[in-house]
């Protein structure tokens, strides 16, 4: 059974002009699938429908079997910024998914720092948002993401912010961290290396109403060599997807 299933979804904002429309995409147990694609394809529009922001005029949302259409709270939605309150230590931060979920603030704040040093924040707790560094503010958030669904997430661009060695360092200790978690994630980006370094499987969504046009499957098995981005089987899926892309316009 797949972890997410989006059957036939159309989307228009007005009723009338169609967004999206008949998108299937499969997320199974374990995978990272990324969303890629030109700017106003679609992609957020996608996600908002997954975490039922937005309701679709035709088709459903799956999680675990089950039609979660509708259904607001069940999947967890990291965006482009950390999102962090600034007034807020980094504990009382991660521990908001689960207080909003009714647990009490004391178990909520045990039950996060529980995972501090798996994602690596050891010694933050009392920290504020101002005090780290970039990519452990996106540890941060992602661990916040991570405790309000620990199935499935969504992750809009959650890197594009941060320095060209920052992200490298941030795509292995992401990967480490989804077989640690047995996190499911679907990944939107901009990115065609971020999203050929990072996926099981690339689907690129385009066109007007979007759709998704073409799957890519990445072989190569994880983790990949750090010098991968270099080889000539990398050159080639960069080439391929280009080619792709440009074929939509």
């Amino acid at each position: 059974m797949a972890a997410l299933e989006v059957r036939d979804v159309t989307f228009s904002y007005d009723g009338e002009t169609d967004v999206l429309r008949n998108i299937n995409l499969t997320l199974n147990d374990g995978e990272l699938v990324c969303l890629l694609g030109v700017s106003g394809g679609g992609k957020t529009t996608l996600f908002n429908i997954i975490a039922e922001l937005n309701r679709p005029q035709k088709g459903c949302v799956l999680l675990n079997g089950e039609d979660i259409t509708g259904k607001s709270g069940r999947i967890s939605y990291m965006l482009q910024k950390d999102m962090l309150l600034p007034y807020r230590t980094v504990e009382d931060n991660v521990a908001l998914p689960l207080i909003i979920k009714g647990m009490k603030k004391k178990e909520a704040r045990r039950r996060a720092v529980e995972l501090f040093d798996k994602f690596g924040l050891e010694s933050t707790q009392k920290k504020y948002p101002s005090e780290l560094s970039g990519g452990m503010r996106q540890r941060a958030a992602l661990l916040r993401t991570y405790l309000f669904s620990a199935d499935v997430a969504l992750l809009d661009e959650p890197f594009s912010a941060l320095d060209t060695l920052t992200k490298s360092d941030m795509h292995r200790w992401y990967l480490d961290i989804m077989s640690s978690i047995k996190l499911s994630t679907l990944f939107i980006t901009h990115d065609i290396d971020e999203a050929i370094l990072l996926s099981d499987r690339i689907c690129l969504l385009g066109g007007r109403p979007g759709a998704i046009t073409d799957e890519i499957i990445i072989k190569e098995p994880k983790p990949r060599s750090s010098d991968f981005n270099l080889t000539e089987e990398f050159l080639s899926y960069k080439r391929d997807i280009i080619s792709r892309i440009h074929s939509q316009s």
